[in-house]
């Protein structure tokens, strides 16, 4: 049977690696890339580096180009669940064909594999597919929003106050649902005008590129604009995270 590990690597810090993880990369034999471009490259070369460090040779590196996504796409639902098919099938062709019998293969999950991942999600489909047998085991990592609370010194939940994870896409949709929201992956900065909350925003998180912004909305939101934008055009590429929190909280839960 073939074995198969996803396994959380943290939000960027090196350290970020738990023990676990650790142990997990010592014992893989083949380690499965999704390439996502030279824009993104710091984040493929950080794997190779925890793989060349805590890898236990011989153990082999098998590539593959992650597929392009239509980002302007209309129906966005229908243009994700296109590029997580063909996503799929990619992963599907690394593991049928680089993996043997007996053998560990593993892809190292940015943050966390069961927060804002599709990783978890492709495994099942490929398996639903029954065309390639596997086991696999989640190895839990350090996520974004572990790494954002820390940084900014703060805590994610309050004593009877109910925390809601959401995307930037769905804040703008439906307006903050909760008196404390985390929201991932903001490119349009959907905060504006959410003047009775608190922000604690952050970027490139546990990185030497790490950026965190705090305070009312009202005061740093054109701040986070700013910041966000000049750190995009920058480096290509962005990945930033951010809790909102009420100022006065309801009365039904003060």
């Amino acid at each position: 049977m073939k074995r198969l590990l996803l396994i959380g690597i943290g939000a960027g810090h090196p350290d970020h690696l738990t023990l676990q993880a650790v142990k997990a990369i010592g014992a893989t034999d083949v380690f499965f890339i999704v390439d996502k471009g030279e824009v993104k490259h710091e984040l493929v070369q950080l794997r190779l580096d925890m793989i060349a460090e805590h890898g236990r040779a011989p153990y082999r590196i098998a590539e593959a180009r992650d597929p392009e996504r239509d980002r302007d796409a209309a129906a966005y639902t229908a243009a994700v669940d296109d590029w997580r098919s063909r996503r799929g099938r990619a992963v599907e062709a690394l593991i049928r064909d680089e993996l043997a019998d007996g053998e560990t293969g593993a892809f190292l999950v940015w943050g966390d594999p069961g927060v804002y991942d599709s990783t978890l999600a492709i495994v099942e489909e490929i398996l639903q597919r029954g065309e390639v047998v596997f086991d696999y085991e989640v190895v839990p990592g350090i996520s974004s929003v572990a790494a954002l609370t820390a940084a900014h010194r703060t805590s994610l939940t309050q004593v009877g106050r109910p925390v809601h994870l959401t995307t930037g896409r769905r804040l703008a949709a439906d307006g903050p649902t909760a008196d404390d929201v985390v929201v991932m992956l903001d490119a349009h900065c959907s905060f504006a005008g959410l003047d009775d909350y608190a922000i604690h925003w952050g970027a490139y998180l546990g990185t030497e590129d790490e950026l965190l912004v705090s305070g009312r909305v009202a005061e740093v939101g054109e701040r986070i604009k700013e910041v966000r934008a000049e750190a995009r055009a920058r480096k290509g590429w962005i990945m930033d995270t951010y809790l909102l929190r009420r100022l006065s909280p309801r009365p039904e839960q003060a």
